[in-house]
C-alpha cells in the first residue's frame, strides 16, 4: 500500500481516480479548498485535507505532503479570476507543490496536463493564460529530481470510459477537441502510471483509443517527453 495525495482532489477526474486508487489498496488523500466538498471526497475513500494551493506556502505544502509516497497534480484554477489566478495557481502553485514534493520526500509526482503542452502559444490560443502556464510547470517539473510522469489528456467528456486510449501528439493543425478524452479514462491513466514504472520520466499525450490503458502507457515513445 502506498500513501498518495491528489492536489484538486474535488474536481471531476480526481473524484473519478480516487476510488481507483483505493479499490488498489492505497491510502488516498485528497486536497480541497472549501470545506464544504470534504463529505463528496469522503464517499470516494479518500481522506479529505483542507487546503487552499493558492494561498499555501512551500513549508505548509511540504507539511500536507509529509509521509506520501505519490503525488498527483489535478488542480487547476479552471479559468476564474483570469491571467493573474491562472498564473497562480497552474504555474506558481504547481512549483511549490513540486518543491514540497521534493522535500516532504514524495518522489513520484504525477501532473495532469493538456495534450497541447507543447511549443510556443500563438497569441490567439484561445485559452493562452492557461496553456502558457501549464507548459511552464510541465517543463519545470522535468527539470526536477522527482519521478515524474506528464499526462496530456485531450477535450474532457463525460463519456464512459472504455479503458482503452490513443498515445499520439496532436497533428499539426489539430485542436485538443480532435482528440476527446473520457475523464473516466483520464482516472484510469492515473491509477496505471502510478503502477507502472517504466511511465516514469515520460509525457503522456492522449486520447480515447482502442490500446488498454495498461499497455499504452508500458511502451510511450521517450520522444514525446520533448515540450520544445
Amino acid at each position: 500500500m502506498s500513501r498518495i495525495v491528489i492536489i484538486g482532489g474535488h474536481g471531476k477526474v480526481a473524484l473519478l481516480a480516487a476510488p481507483l486508487l483505493v479499490a488498489a489498496g492505497h491510502e488516498v488523500i485528497s486536497i480541497i479548498r472549501n470545506p464544504a466538498q470534504a463529505d463528496d471526497v469522503a464517499a470516494t475513500g479518500a481522506r479529505p485535507l483542507v487546503l487552499s494551493v493558492e494561498d499555501a506556502g512551500t513549508e505548509e505544502f511540504t507539511r500536507a505532503l509529509t509521509g506520501a509516497d505519490a503525488v498527483v497534480w489535478s488542480a487547476g484554477a479552471g479559468g476564474k479570476g483570469g491571467p493573474q489566478r491562472t498564473d497562480a495557481v497552474d504555474r506558481a502553485a504547481a512549483i511549490r507543490s513540486m518543491e514540497a514534493a521534493a522535500a516532504a520526500g514524495a518522489r513520484r509526482y504525477v501532473m495532469v496536463s493538456f495534450i497541447s503542452a507543447y511549443g510556443e502559444v500563438a497569441d490567439d490560443h484561445p485559452l493562452r493564460a492557461y496553456a502558457v502556464a501549464k507548459i511552464a510547470a510541465d517543463r519545470h517539473l522535468q527539470s526536477t529530481d522527482l519521478d515524474w510522469t506528464i499526462l496530456g489528456p485531450g477535450l474532457l467528456t463525460q463519456d464512459e470510459p472504455t479503458g482503452a486510449i490513443t498515445v499520439a501528439r496532436l497533428e499539426p493543425g489539430a485542436s485538443s477537441a480532435d482528440a476527446r478524452t473520457s475523464r473516466g479514462n483520464v482516472a484510469r491513466v492515473i491509477a496505471a502510471v502510478l503502477a507502472e514504472p517504466a511511465s516514469i520520466g515520460r509525457v503522456i499525450p492522449f486520447c480515447d483509443g482502442d490500446t488498454p490503458i495498461a499497455r499504452a502507457v508500458a511502451h510511450v515513445p521517450r520522444a514525446y517527453a520533448d515540450l520544445s
